[in-house]
This record gives structure tokens, sequence and C-alpha cells, in this order.
């Protein structure tokens, strides 16, 4: 990713922090940038993020990183995905893709992304036909990975 990406990010952060009289910290910076360094389709817990982070000699505090991140979804330059298990994972925004889905392995928690123009039109359909306007769509599923599928495989031997 090339500086004037992080330029540009850091200036849209500190825009949107500037509006609710806060400030551009150097922690809330680096938690951005970890995202955009790794892209988008890439989903991070925070318990991710915090690992990344030091190993990179970053301190910051877990309490600062979930803080920062329901910041950085609050401005719209994070997307949380909420799992039904109760864990929350998070992915840069993207204005490329907006509309995608999500495979979610309820096992070791493993996130793929897919695109399905059916699943959207399946959307659009739904919203049509009750008179709200779509958005954007999104679906996730519930699976087992290969990974989790051989372990359990392996237990009900």
């Amino acid at each position: 990713m090339s500086s004037s990406s992080f330029a540009g990010s850091d200036r849209t952060l500190a825009l949107g922090l500037h509006q609710d009289g806060r400030r551009l910290t150097p922690q809330r910076r680096i938690v951005l940038q970890l995202f955009e360094s790794v892209g988008s389709g890439k989903h991070l817990s925070a318990e991710d993020v915090h690992h990344h982070l030091l190993q990179a000699n970053s301190k910051v505090s877990l309490a600062t990183i979930y803080r920062t991140l329901r910041l950085l979804v609050s401005l719209g330059l994070l997307h949380e995905l909420e799992l039904s298990e109760g864990g929350h994972r998070f992915e840069l925004a993207s204005h490329d893709q907006p509309d995608h889905h999500h495979l979610v392995c309820i096992g070791c928690g493993r996130t793929e992304e897919f695109e399905s123009d059916s699943v959207l039109e399946a959307g659009r359909n739904a919203a049509e036909n009750i008179g709200f306007k779509l958005i954007e769509s999104t679906l996730n599923v519930r699976a087992l990975c290969p990974s989790c599928q051989k372990q359990d495989m392996n237990i009900s031997s």
C-alpha cells in the first residue's frame, strides 16, 4: 500500500474525528494502517489486531483496540462482521465491493468472502416488495471449513 493511500485515509480519519471533537492519535492511525496493509477481504478480530501490533512492537492495549475498532466502524472506514457465536471480525471498508457475503467456519472462525448476483437480486426483490430501498446486501453463511470437517470426522470416528 502506498504512502499516498495512508495519507488519504489519515485525512478521512482526521476529518471524521475533528467533526466529533476528537484527535487523530498514533494508536488510531496504526490500527487503520494495519487494515490497509493487510488489504480488503481480510477479517481480523480485536485479538488478531492486538497480536499483529505486538509483533510489530507497537504497544497498544486491547481496550484501546476495541474502542478504536468501534470508532473506525462508526466513521465508515471498517465494516464489522458479527459472528453468531458472539465474536466480531473487522475488515477494511471497500467501495469497490460493497455487496459481498461471508462463509464463516463455526469451528475456527475462518472467514472467506464470496459474491453472488442471485443473493443480491433476492435482497433487492425483498426490499422492493416491502417498499424498502436496498442500501447493501450481505449474507453470512455458517459452515465448517475443510480443516474443521476433518477434525469433526476424527472426533466422531
